[in-house]
């Protein structure tokens, strides 16, 4: 079941989410050709410890390491390693928090360098297409609104969305219910009540939708070697018009990051 959050919890999960955003600010400073993925996450858990809370991807089911750092083809769930971004690369940081025993998720897909028209149009679309599911996510409204909404506006431009992952809810746990697909049909799905706390996050492939998993049991790749962008944002479920927990606004108003 699907328990609607007291203000009380939204307000430590809006806490958790402002220190998630901020890390998100501080890996996008740090993201240019020559630096490793590596860097990219001593530079976020240094700053999430900095600021109190835990990494809580970190240790998570096995997970290695404190974010996810996926990098061109990798659409989720890669590892920091000792790879050397380039110019024209992609790679998206995926971070959460663990604060005052609640969660914080986002990601965000930043550019390395100048990268190409078609690797650009295909960020813009995924993030674009991450508003319009939050448009839909209002009470009353269902979890297949939120998916169509993305859908819809992603495969009019020609690109593909993952159907094997998707968002959630979120709270004292990092994944909870509902699951929230980037497909669907409009008016289907779980309701969506006042006080729900959910992540949306599209995962989008510049080729075709098929994605197979690395063997290292984590990194979900794209078949066909495309690009994938992938931009997640934690809200809560309103009246009228849903509310926004985490932000972009730290990574897109600082001078410094190349976005």
């Amino acid at each position: 079941m699907v328990r609607p959050k007291t203000e009380e919890e939204i307000a430590l999960l809006r806490e958790n989410a402002i220190i998630v955003s901020k890390t998100l600010a501080e890996v996008g400073k740090a993201v240019a050709p020559g630096v490793t993925t590596k860097e990219l996450n001593r530079v976020a858990e240094t700053f999430i410890r900095d600021n109190g809370a835990i990494p809580s991807f970190l240790g998570f089911e096995g997970f290695p390491a404190a974010i996810c750092t996926s990098v061109n083809d990798v659409v989720v769930h890669g590892f920091p390693s000792d790879y050397v971004l380039k110019e024209g690369d992609i790679v998206t940081a995926d971070i959460g928090t663990l604060y005052k025993g609640y969660n914080g998720d986002s990601a965000y897909t930043f550019p390395v360098g100048e990268v190409s028209a078609a690797t650009r149009k295909l960020m813009d679309v995924t993030k674009a297409s991450l508003f319009k599911g939050i448009e839909a996510a209002v009470a009353g409204n269902r979890v297949g609104d939120i998916g169509y909404a993305v859908q819809s506006y992603v495969e009019s431009f020609g690109f593909s969305i993952v159907r094997e992952l998707e968002g959630h809810g979120i709270g004292k746990g990092m994944h909870e219910a509902p699951g929230v697909p980037n497909f669907g049909r409009q008016g289907h799905g779980p309701k969506l009540v006042d006080g729900m706390t959910i992540c949306i996050e599209p995962m989008v492939n510049a080729g075709g939708r098929s994605v197979y998993l690395d063997r290292n049991g984590w990194a979900v790749h794209t078949s066909d070697r495309s690009n994938a962008a992938h931009y997640e944002l934690t809200i809560v479920i309103r009246r009228g018009k849903a509310e926004l927990l985490s932000t972009f606004d730290f990574i897109e108003k600082d001078p410094k990051i190349n976005f």
